[in-house]
């Protein structure tokens, strides 16, 4: 376990690095000894500080690295959340500037819940999940590492608040209770190319009702509750794609529907 003031050196770092669009060394290289456990307090102080400083609102939650395809590409292998805040935000009517607001972006296709009711764990089901999900809608996170180079561990991607940078939510909407949410495809593409196809049994190897129940449970345990009007973010189906500047990207979700993205 870290020194309170090696987590709290953490959390000034990364804010900054949030703030001023740099990148820092791997904490899980200088500091080997540094727990799963120290990274989510470190990822607490920074969230402490984007509410206190930044007057940032909570709006939900996201699960990180879900699939087998992002485990191997960013070699780590297993779940973990952040935070989403109202910062966060990107309409699907405007575009992310990658120079002003971005460091080493990558996007991903996701099923974002928009939830109705609480779901308090631990001991939520996958029956819970769909009681309390108001509705579905397909998403795009752009991922944003502040950790140099991707070079991330478990412990790395945690304290950076499960390397989140950005959402998009869809304006269609489904019913989860009326979708297959394993077998529902997915289509992602760029530039008007198809780069990732997936499926929903690629969260989790199940379904991404499988990662807000997880969710629910993990947080559950230090009585964090997800909460009704919350969005989360579930995961992504198909590889992390690197964006740049001109970029258009958009996914289709089979039952769901249609977003697009563009990056300036």
């Amino acid at each position: 376990m870290l020194q309170t003031t090696q987590i709290s050196a953490y959390a000034d770092e990364l804010y900054t690095a949030l703030r001023e669009r740099q990148m820092v060394q791997p904490f899980s290289e200088r500091t080997p000894e540094m727990t799963v456990e120290d990274a989510y307090a470190v990822s607490n102080l920074l969230l402490d500080k984007r509410i206190q400083l930044d007057g940032e609102k909570v709006i939900g939650k996201k699960i990180g690295v879900t699939s087998q395809a992002v485990m191997k590409m960013l070699n780590v292998y297993q779940p973990d959340f952040g935070y989403l805040t109202d910062a966060m935000v990107v309409d699907e009517s405007e575009a992310l500037s990658v120079s002003t607001k971005m460091i080493q972006p990558r996007a991903e296709g996701e099923i974002a819940f928009v939830l109705k009711r609480d779901l308090i764990g631990p001991g939520v089901t996958a029956s819970d999940v769909l009681r309390a999900t108001d509705f579905v809608v397909p998403c795009f996170e752009i991922v944003d590492s502040r950790i140099k180079d991707w070079k991330i561990k478990i412990q790395d991607t945690v304290a950076d608040n499960a390397s989140c940078g950005y959402f998009l939510l869809g304006s269609q909407a489904a019913d989860p209770r009326k979708v297959d949410l394993s077998t529902c495809g997915m289509v992602m593409e760029m530039n008007g190319q198809v780069v990732a196809t997936g499926a929903g049994a690629a969260a989790l190897g199940s379904s991404p009702i499988s990662c807000v129940v997880w969710l629910a449970n993990t947080l559950g345990r230090f009585g964090v509750p997800l909460k009704a009007g919350e969005v989360i973010l579930s995961g992504a189906l198909v590889p992390l794609q690197p964006v740049k500047a001109g970029d258009y990207m958009s996914v289709s979700i089979g039952g769901i529907g249609r977003t697009a993205v563009r990056f300036e």
